[in-house]
């Protein structure tokens, strides 16, 4: 199996947070050989790539490829089978999830996870990390610190809801918003976190077309900004192509290809294997799922 490698990029340093640290070979996220099968599945078979620090880059594959199973892995929420994860500079193979998402990785679901009983507002703000509040000793000895932390994390969590049309939502449960906006407040919800790596899992699918335009939008802005990485699954070939820096590819649980989308989308494997023949042609496509 090969998978071409990314060139080391420069990553933008985060306020308030450290900057990333890229692996040896320039990579913020570094996944090296790795297996995952159920029973007689092979889900992930020796999967191979990385992620440039700061760069938007895509994972695509026909359904059954092994991409969710792949980011389960990587985010702990499934345990591999061999193989290794290094992230900004660290082994993270194996690790937990809550683990790894203190390191700064943090992903969404294809299935969203909100928290139904609770309202919008409180999804946001439980997100935000290293809150004073949490501790006793801050609440008895610092109640002034703590007042304030919380008064900057409900700004923090407004100015995202508004982005993402969720405003008028702060105070509604969550499991009162329809399929679409309960993805947006995922994504908003895992933004609370100030993650430097983040995984998006079909971020496009069930919302319309305007505001996927805006969270587009609003990658760029982080990416561009905050110093953010993407990695994100998606089937809209047209938001792939156009809107990615690099383009890995699955089938079969291993990936078979990478590059940038103009590379990736004149390679006959990828064709054979997933996008057909009409996408190799100026303009692209869009695939049916």
């Amino acid at each position: 199996m090969a998978s071409e490698r990314s060139g080391a990029a420069s990553s933008a340093s985060r306020p308030g947070a450290a900057e990333a640290k890229a692996s040896t070979n320039g990579a913020l996220l570094d996944v090296d050989g790795l297996f995952k099968h159920f029973g007689g599945i092979q889900a992930v078979a020796g999967a191979t790539f990385d992620v440039a620090p700061g760069s938007i880059t895509a994972l695509i594959g026909p359904n059954g490829a092994g991409k969710t199973t792949l980011f389960n892995v990587i985010t702990g929420f499934y345990r591999g089978d061999r193989g290794s994860v290094r992230f900004d500079g660290r082994d993270v193979f194996g690790q937990p999830p809550y683990e790894i998402a203190r390191h700064g990785m943090v992903r969404t679901f294809q299935i969203t996870k909100s928290l139904a009983a609770m309202p919008v507002i409180d999804n946001m703000t439980l997100a935000a990390p290293q809150q004073p509040g949490e501790r006793l000793r801050n609440v008895l000895l610092a109640p002034a610190r703590v007042r304030s932390n919380e008064r900057e994390v409900h700004e923090q969590a407004m100015e995202l809801l508004e982005i993402f049309n969720l405003t008028k939502l702060a105070d509604a449960y969550a499991g009162t918003l329809s399929g679409g906006q309960r993805k947006l407040l995922e994504l908003s919800r895992a933004l609370m976190a100030r993650p430097k790596l983040l995984l998006l899992d079909e971020p496009m699918a069930g919302i319309n077309p305007t505001l996927g335009a805006r969270l587009l939008d609003h990658m760029q802005r982080l990416r561009k900004e905050e110093g953010v990485t993407f990695l994100f699954i998606e089937h809209d070939m047209e938001v792939v192509m156009n809107h990615s820096d690099r383009v890995v590819v699955m089938a079969e649980g291993k990936v078979i290809a990478g590059g940038e989308p103009r590379e990736v989308r004149k390679d006959q494997r990828v064709i054979d294997a997933y996008l057909g023949a009409g996408v190799g042609s100026p303009g692209g496509g869009r695939r049916k799922k």
